[in-house]
């Protein structure tokens, strides 16, 4: 989802910037959700940090490849969301983009505000979604793969559409920019068939090690109803 430099240049880098303030404003609202609701700073710091080393290990650490106009990452964002919450994914998305870039990728830190857009806002769709599809009386390891998919498919979807829009807004709508981003769409596809199979892995692995995912460094929802 890293947009390739010189996508989007010069004075149209202005509204990654308007969109990044945004995304950054929703991912405090997000923050301050969990910092009121579930746990407290001492819980948001440390799920944001193990957030954080995660999303810069699925960045720079497990296979990603160059596919069009970006790249395909095995982002597992609606992963972290069900074991973190969402304020500390967002913070682990935010500042393990930021960490990859500083460390690894100096060519990608102009176009942070751009990449940050793609991760945040489709996690606050998620967030939306799972409030709408998951009942409050069901804990996250009790999900169905109907409910993982939904969840999978809004996130990588939403990333999907935002690469799209940013590429077609820098580039335009030539034959050559079009066959890149559908090639890019196409490649996502595979990344919605796995992350719910990792996401009811993951959750199945939590149920059985209750004693172990319970307290401040999980989300509480993971095994509880909704307070």
């Amino acid at each position: 989802m890293h947009i390739e430099p010189g996508i989007v240049v010069g004075a149209k880098m202005a509204l990654s910037v308007a969109t990044a303030t945004g995304a950054f404003g929703l991912a405090a609202k997000m923050a301050l959700q969990s910092l009121r609701r579930d746990g407290g700073l001492a819980a948001l710091a440390a799920r944001s940090l193990v957030s954080t080393v995660l999303v810069f290990c699925f960045f720079q650490v497990l296979p990603h490849y160059p596919v069009g106009v970006s790249e395909v990452h095995l982002i597992l964002g609606s992963t972290l969301f069900l074991i973190f919450g969402a304020g500390p994914a967002a913070i682990g998305l935010a500042a393990g983009l930021a960490l990859q870039g500083l460390l690894f990728a100096p060519a990608d830190l102009p176009q942070y505000g751009i990449n940050v857009t793609t991760l945040l806002l489709p996690l606050w769709a998620l967030k939306l979604l799972a409030n709408r599809i998951i009942a409050d009386g069901t804990p996250y390891v009790d999900l169905k793969y109907r409910q993982a998919l939904a969840l999978s498919t809004a996130y990588q979807g939403g990333i999907v559409a935002w690469v799209a829009f940013w590429a077609f807004y820098g580039q335009g709508f030539s034959a050559e920019n079009l066959t890149a981003v559908s090639a890019f769409g196409g490649a996502y596809m595979l990344v919605i068939i796995i992350e719910p199979l990792v996401d009811l892995g993951v959750l199945a692995l939590a149920k059985s090690l209750r004693s172990l995912t319970t307290g401040p460094l999980f989300n509480s929802r993971l095994h509880q109803a909704a307070g």
